[in-house]
This record gives C-alpha cells, structure tokens and sequence, in this order.
C-alpha cells in the first residue's frame, strides 16, 4: 500500500470537509459516489491461464461557489485485487492507493487544478502519440488510467482557443509510452496551444523532463547517467464529409550509452458513421514508431494499422469490433466487445485472438491476459 500517498489522501479528505462544513456560499454540494468492478479472464492457449478480480473506485466530490468563481474538487481511491493462475501457479496481487485527487479553482474562461489529476489531449483515438500523461488502453471499455501529480492552468479564449500550461511531480515509473522513467522528485513542465482550424482545431504541445534509467537499466550501463528530455508535437482534427486527424511526435534524450536517442509517433485517422439502422460508426488509424540517431530517423521501426466498427444494436445492447494488423511483424490483433448496459449495471463479453508474444499496448500484465486467445468477461457497478 502506497502509505504516504494515502496520508496525503486523508489530508486533503480533512481540507475538503473544512472548506464545506464551515463555507457560508450559496450552492455548495458534496457528493459521493462510486464504481464497482469484477471480471475474469480465461486464455485456453498453451499454457492455460486465468484470472479473477475486483475493483473498487469510491468517489468523494464538493463544489463550493465563490461569487464569479468556483472552487471544487474531487477525491477517489483505487482498491483493487486479483489472483491469476498461469504455469501451475497461483499468484495474488493487491494495491490500495489514490486513484484522483485534487482540487480546482476556475471562472469562466480559466481553471486552475493542482493534485492527483487525469491529464490528456490530442487528435487521435486509438494509437496515441500523445498519450503522455495518461494510459489508457482503447480496448478498456471503463477507460481507466492512473493519474499524475502536478498544476495545471488552462485559459479558454472567447473564439475557442485555448491555452495549456502545467507542472508535474516526477515519479520513478513510466507513464504513457515512456520506456525510461522520470528522475523521481524531478520537476516536468511543459504547454499546449490549440487552435480553432476551419471545421476543427490545430495545436502545438512541448514538454520537458529529466529521464532517469536507473530504475530499469544496470548501473553497468548506464553509469548512474540521467538526460533531459525534450517533446515536441503537433496535431489537427477537423470535420469534413468525414472526420479526419493527424497527430505527431518527437522526442529526444541525450544518453550517452544509446545512439537512439530520438523517438518519432505518426498517427493519420478517419472516421465515418454509415447511415445503415441505428448507425455504424467505422474508423481507420495507420501508426508508425520509430527510432533513429537523428531526428525522423528510423534504424528501428514498426508499423501498425487499425480498422474498427461499433453497432448499437439497441439502447441496451452495442457491438463493437477491433482490428488491429503490425505491418513490421505481419501480426494480427483481433478484439470484439459486446456491451449491455442498464441504470446502474453495465456487463461486458469480450473476446480476443492474439499473438502469442503481445506487442500491441504497454497494459499491464497484473490485469489482462491478452497475450493468445481468450475471452473476459467483466460487470460494472456505478452508485
């Protein structure tokens, strides 16, 4: 258990509390509400695989108006526990730590939020080049991901641009598709400013952190060596007779002992809803990872391409269906979902037909066996 992040937890549990109990504002609330997960997973593929688990998500929220501003904020704990059964063993899992919090002052054309905090932005919907801060997997149909600590400030001009800033907390593990770590209490920081572009948006996002090796790599290696780290990206949506994006990164990190320092993401998608019954929404994605010494250089690289469809079958039911294919390794991913969703319960059928060795997301194995064939089966619980 994360005890200090807890401690934390229960301090700003306490802030909250005071600020409500002794605010005298007209249309202060608190609200506490939650989310209950359990699924099981089965992978017949040699060798045999299972797994079982549950999660729960307690949200505590308050919102206490100021005059013209507003300050709110939100707490939530991630409990979660599993046991998987893989090569005639049996191992169990469990964590209990923050899963959001932090608070928000805002107006009408600014929010300002510091704390435990989802951040994420960009164009594309499945392959990501700019998931940075977040890790979301597309095939989660909860979208769950951990969050970051830091400050962020977003101002919102009356044309709707918009502009971005924040400041992270550096943590030793990786986040989004880092492969390398920030030096622990380092300081992140970096900025977004979007566009509107004809039927859509444009944007331009830079961040800059320290990259510290050490918790992934010997010190024989890497001879205690940390780097700064430098993103650059770019990324456009607009609407036409379809809808289409395209989102790309860079990076760089000055390590002496790689000659890969520069990492490059491509996105191109669309996406089209077919006028066929209720609708069906189909969309198609292309990505490219590569890695070279110089920037857009590509020594190393893999390609992969995406096709998906979704159908709501009625206002219960919805099917939606994943493609993925990896040109570099002539691989497919194959993943289908089918969703019944009522009030306060939501159940989930979900099939999958991999490789053996999954290349496809950064999930973490602790929670998903998608390596192979199988199916998961998962029921949800809001309150």
């Amino acid at each position: 258990m994360k005890t200090k992040e807890i401690k934390q937890g229960l301090g700003l549990l306490a802030f909250l509390g005071f600020l409500l109990v002794s605010g005298t504002a007209k249309g202060q609330s608190l609200g506490f509400s939650g989310q209950a997960i359990g699924w099981t997973t089965l992978n017949p593929a040699e060798p045999f695989q299972a797994q079982a688990g549950l999660r729960y998500i307690p949200e505590l929220s308050f919102s206490l108006p100021t005059g013209k501003f507003t300050i709110d904020g939100e707490f939530s704990a991630n409990l979660w526990a599993s046991g998987t059964y893989a090569n005639d063993t049996t191992g169990i899992d469990r964590e209990l730590s923050p899963y959001r919090m932090w608070v928000r002052f805002s107006g009408d054309q600014f929010e300002l939020r510091a704390g435990l905090q989802k951040i994420n932005f960009g164009s594309a919907q499945m392959f990501r080049p700019l998931m940075w801060f977040d890790y979301i997997d597309p095939r989660d149909p909860l979208q769950l991901t951990d969050g970051v600590y830091g400050l962020l400030g977003r101002y919102y001009f009356l044309n709707n641009a918009n502009i971005w800033l924040w400041g992270l907390y550096g943590s030793d593990k990786v986040k989004g598709w880092e492969l390398i770590p920030s030096k622990k209490n380092s300081i992140e920081y970096g900025g977004r400013v979007q566009l509107p572009l004809y039927t859509g948006e444009i944007a331009a996002t830079y961040h800059h952190r320290t990259a510290d090796p050490g918790p992934v790599l010997p010190d024989s290696l890497t001879l205690g060596e940390t780097a700064p780290e430098n993103r650059f990206a770019l990324d456009a949506k607009m609407d036409l007779a379809v809808g289409l994006w395209f989102e790309g990164a860079i990076s760089h990190q000055n390590f002496q002992f790689s000659q890969t320092n520069y990492k490059t993401m491509l996105n191109v998608g669309m996406d089209y809803t077919f006028g066929l019954g209720s609708g069906l929404h189909v969309m198609s994605e292309a990505f490219g990872y590569l890695q070279g010494e110089k920037a857009f250089g590509n020594e190393e690289q893999i390609w992969f391409g995406l096709l998906s469809a979704s159908y709501p079958v009625s206002l219960i039911h919805n099917l939606s269906l994943m493609f993925f294919y990896d040109f570099t390794n002539s691989n497919f991913y194959r993943f289908i979902n089918w969703s019944i969703a009522y009030d306060r319960w939501s159940f989930y059928v979900m099939g999958f037909w991999n490789p053996d060795t999954y290349n496809l997301y950064n999930v973490d194995p602790r929670t998903s066996l998608y390596g192979g064939w199988g199916f998961q089966l998962m029921a949800v619980f809001n309150h």
